[in-house]
């Protein structure tokens, strides 16, 4: 005989789950991938739905890249014949400051927002190499 469990809810908990969920325990900062090469790093973050209308990148007086997004999406269809249990607004806010290695070339840096992807790239310092050529006296 297998043992059985009872809840102690007089409510489905079908209908529990789908009228009680908490969207905002589900959020979590966006992914961010960070790729490098001899030239620079390239910095992704990722966040669907993304306009750079939304997006601030700076350099604070520390020398650190913040990170700034606010999207602001409202989901409106007015149908006078219905009404609503339940409507959404989403209003998501980032914010973070990354500490830059030294090598980056602060003057440098460019971002851009393509298919939901801000790209920030931070360039390397060029180092010049010097080359010395001379003669060396033998004694």
């Amino acid at each position: 005989m297998l043992p059985v469990m009872f809840k102690n809810s007089w409510f489905p908990t079908v209908f529990d789950d789908f009228f009680n969920t908490d969207i905002t325990t589900q959020r979590t900062a966006p992914a961010v991938n960070v790729k490098v090469d001899e030239k620079a790093y390239t910095m992704e973050v990722a966040a669907p739905g993304l306009k750079k209308e939304f997006c601030r990148v700076s350099i604070n007086d520390e020398g650190n890249l913040n990170i700034a997004i606010e999207n602001k999406l409202e989901h409106k269809e007015e149908d006078k014949k219905e009404h609503y249990l339940r409507r959404e607004f989403s209003y998501t806010n980032y914010q973070q400051a990354y500490t830059l290695p030294k090598d980056v070339d602060k003057n440098g840096i460019s971002a851009k927002v393509e298919d939901g992807v801000l790209t920030i790239v931070l360039p390397k310092v060029q180092k010049d190499e010097v080359k010395v050529s001379r003669h060396i006296d033998i004694a």
